[in-house]
């Protein structure tokens, strides 16, 4: 299959964004004040995580993403409006919410190995989730695909009457899942949840003929268009109208698979935007999750990355 042009592409992403930020450097030595290491910090690295990685990830590819979210009226969060406005192709739409904080994923690495996470989190207001949502209305007719990147954090209080609005504009909605009340995401498109995640909602399984079932299940009860299962080292499985499309890992070393659902449902939505089918989107989308998993941390994959991957 040939790569669409990704130029006219426009997508709408909303949901909770974060700042990953790394601390990276060496351990030489123990503590002597408790049994841990003790990381010298060299250099310090930030990045847009969450719906704004997902954003990115558009942007990277050469696509337009308008980005809807809220941020503490801080440090990290002017940091995280800076980082993404410095990529041309994301218009990041902020809601300052003076009574939280930005979310932070603190890392500290040494030797390309995670040492520790430390998290800063506070849910935000109702007002400022209101504000978000009459923004959404207001920029749901420019876009051709919608993504609903769901973090758990209290970003997405509004998503059904999201996925309501943007299915009646005749918008695709596709949703990144998070937690086991999937009720919430009825009517969606497609969801595109891990395997990890999946298992959490509909249980485990025993065989592909039992995992099918639970999936189409699933479907049936939301009225999903399709469900995509992120599947690791087993690849990824597309469930749809008693069909199932099963396209297996691409062979290389995995080096960090944080960020990875991110690329996955970026590259998903720039594909379907684009005017490329479901299948050959799951194909495409393989391939980047494929490449950015090579790379450490929160990362992006481009257009070009795609197409030298196709050929090699």
């Amino acid at each position: 299959m040939s790569l669409p042009s990704f130029e006219k592409a426009r997508v709408l992403v909303v949901g909770d964004v974060m700042l990953d930020r790394y601390w990276f450097g060496d351990v030489s030595r123990i503590s002597p004040e408790a049994p841990v290491p003790v990381l010298k910090v060299e250099r310090v690295d930030e990045r847009p995580g969450g719906a704004a990685n997902v954003a990115r990830n558009i942007a990277a590819l050469g696509a337009q993403a308008t980005l809807l979210s809220v941020v503490g009226d801080d440090e990290a969060g002017a940091c995280l409006e800076k980082l993404l406005t410095s990529h041309g192709r994301v218009e990041a739409l902020l809601h300052r919410d003076s009574s939280i904080s930005t979310i932070i994923k603190l890392r500290a690495i040494a030797r390309h190995q995670q040492l520790l996470r430390i998290d800063f989190e506070t849910p935000p207001s109702h007002e400022v989730l209101r504000a978000k949502l009459a923004d959404f209305h207001a920029r749901l007719a420019q876009a051709d695909v919608v993504v609903l990147s769901d973090y758990g954090k209290g970003g997405l209080a509004h998503i059904a009457e999201m996925i309501r609005t943007a299915r009646a504009a005749g918008k695709p909605v596709l949703v990144d899942p998070k937690g086991d009340d999937y009720a919430r995401y009825r009517g969606a498109t497609l969801l595109t949840p891990n395997r990890g995640e999946f298992r959490e909602v509909a249980g485990g399984w025993k065989s592909e003929v039992e995992l099918s079932a639970k999936a189409h299940k699933l479907c049936t009860e939301l009225q999903l268009d399709a469900l995509l299962v992120t599947r690791s080292e087993e690849g990824m499985t597309l469930y749809r109208d008693n069909e199932v499309l099963h396209e297996p890992t691409q062979s290389r070393e995995v080096f960090d698979v944080s960020g990875a659902g991110d690329t996955v449902i970026a590259t998903l939505a720039v594909m379907l935007a684009s005017g490329a089918e479901l299948p050959d989107a799951m194909r495409i989308a393989n391939r980047a999750a494929g490449i950015v998993v090579g790379k450490l941390g929160t990362a992006v994959v481009s257009r070009e990355e795609i197409l030298a991957d196709m050929n090699r």
